[in-house]
């Protein structure tokens, strides 16, 4: 095994890590979301920004494969390419943004959207209109700008799909292959912009297997008739990683 391998194993935290990535591996397996949301509070503690951010990238870019033939067949695929489309123009500006701020103003960004986005889906705050192409090109366009600028590209994605007339397994379908795409093109531009550290790609590969067990764990419990329980017990999870990534917490 190469250095950067053994570096990644005696990397302080990843214990945490560990557990955070099998959580969030859960929560993406049975909700098609949640990720970056379970995730990064706990590696915000641990790593760097963009180290976080490579470190997510790279193991979401495996874990969710067992789920994707499934997501293939129920998913709207046009409306996830619109989605990646928009992507594609946002998501360097939001790099920009967060290669300029702290980290502890990173930590707190994160838990502060991750709390903000359970609030408005708690109290029913969402969109209930037509969804038309042009918006889900915007859609797509906020999420990368908010995943370049604090790693969550899901927000405003789910805050209109949770509120759709789509069945649930369409939902999952299209979150989940979305949020693949996002991460594929997050490794891209970091690569492009030689910010692909090779230590947090190996922190990325130990915590993929953790994160690909709970995958396949999140994938098995999903069943469409259980979709409230799944919805709460995800904002649950949502809750205790927000508040431990605080800085004012620590």
């Amino acid at each position: 095994m190469p250095d950067p391998f053994w570096a990644a194993l005696g990397q302080p935290g990843l214990v945490w890590l560990v557990i955070a990535a099998a959580t969030a591996g859960v929560v993406r397996g049975f909700s098609g979301f949640g990720t970056a949301m379970v995730f990064l509070p706990v590696a915000g503690q641990v790593l760097s920004p963009v180290a976080a951010l490579v470190a997510l990238s790279v193991m979401d870019l495996f874990g969710p494969l067992p789920n994707v033939p499934r997501a293939l067949r129920d998913a709207h695929r046009g409306d996830v390419l619109r989605l990646c489309a928009g992507l594609v123009v946002a998501l360097p500006l939001g790099l920009l943004v967060l290669t300029s701020v702290a980290p502890e103003v990173f930590r707190y960004g994160v838990s502060v959207i991750s709390l903000l986005l359970l609030v408005l889906l708690v109290l029913g705050w969402r969109y209930r209109g037509v969804l038309r192409a042009w918006m889900i090109y915007l859609m797509g366009m906020v999420g990368g700008f908010m995943f370049g600028a604090v790693g969550l590209p899901g927000p405003p994605v789910i805050m209109v799909y949770m509120a759709s007339p789509l069945p649930p397994p369409v939902v999952r379908a299209n979150l989940m292959l979305y949020l693949l795409g996002a991460d594929a093109l997050m490794v891209a531009f970091l690569g492009i912009s030689g910010r692909l550290e090779v230590a947090a790609i190996w922190t990325g590969v130990v915590v993929t297997l953790p994160y690909l067990a709970g995958n396949i764990l999140g994938g098995w419990l999903f069943q469409p008739a259980y979709e409230r329980f799944y919805r709460w017990a995800a904002y649950a999870i949502i809750v205790v990683s927000a508040l431990s990534g605080l800085p004012l917490l620590d």
